[in-house]
């Protein structure tokens, strides 16, 4: 199909229109926003005691989390490519349930299972607590960012076959060193992508989190939360911006490491 130039230079056109309305002005109203009242002001809002502590548990989530799902969603997708076995297309759908369930009804069913009522309730009389607290917090961002490592490793495990592995295997390596020395290498650059978008989504976590977190700055309160707390609950718009931009920072950094990543894994 010919496309005229002046049509390519319309829909290049509308496309940063669209672009400009809907990412550039929301950002650069934010920014001027947060130091509107100069750096000082955005430094000393972003080193209240809440807000240092809000980014601690930030970051104290994605340490759990990372590991967590680098683990599991490592085994999912060896499981999923290299595995046949009865259930696997079960398997696919509940690895993708994240993406089409909602996180507040993700929160919901977290209360259902580990709330005082739920089935699993009986573990609070023991001491152990997860709703309103760090655990439940934990959970409910393990399961919104489930999918990534999954979905990032399957394809490259496609792509790379089973003929080194089988190969490995025929010249005496155990299953352990065929994973360290030949899986493990092919895939890196998938599971890296994998690790950064999984990140980025646990820090950005808001819907799952606010329902099971009792949201106490201090506490149990992250950066999303102490957004929502500042703007909605306090009325302190400065420093929900202020916050709001330390947040899009830390996302603008896991961005720009996902297009090196990107860039990196398909010239190698």
């Amino acid at each position: 199909m010919n496309i005229t130039r002046r049509t390519r230079i319309s829909l290049r056109t509308l496309a940063l229109a669209y672009l400009l309305a809907l990412l550039v002005v929301p950002v650069a109203m934010i920014l001027m926003r947060a130091f509107g009242d100069g750096v000082g002001a955005f430094v000393d809002s972003v080193r209240t005691p809440a807000a240092i502590s809000a980014f601690n548990l930030s970051i104290g989530i994605v340490a759990i989390v990372v590991p967590v799902n680098v683990v599991f969603g490592v085994v999912i997708a060896l499981a999923l490519v290299r595995g046949r076995f009865p259930g696997r297309g079960m398997l696919q759908a509940v690895v993708d349930l994240p993406f089409a369930v909602s996180p507040v009804v993700v929160g919901v069913a977290l209360i259902l299972l580990w709330g005082s009522g739920g089935w699993f309730g009986g573990l609070e009389s023991l001491g152990f607590r997860v709703i309103f607290g760090l655990p439940g917090m934990v959970i409910a961002t393990i399961f919104v960012t489930l999918p990534f490592v999954v979905r990032e490793v399957e394809p490259v495990l496609h792509e790379i076959g089973e003929e080194q592995e089988q190969a490995a295997a025929t010249l005496g390596a155990s299953k352990w060193q065929t994973f360290w020395r030949i899986t493990l290498p092919a895939i890196r650059w998938g599971l890296t992508y994998g690790i950064v978008l999984t990140i980025a989504r646990a820090l950005g976590e808001f819907g799952a989190v606010i329902m099971v977190s009792s949201g106490l700055p201090g506490v149990s309160q992250t950066l999303t939360l102490l957004v929502h707390a500042r703007y909605i609950d306090d009325h302190n718009t400065f420093g929900a911006y202020a916050a709001a931009t330390l947040l899009m920072g830390i996302a603008i950094v896991a961005l720009l490491l996902m297009t090196f990543l990107d860039r990196k894994r398909s010239t190698t």
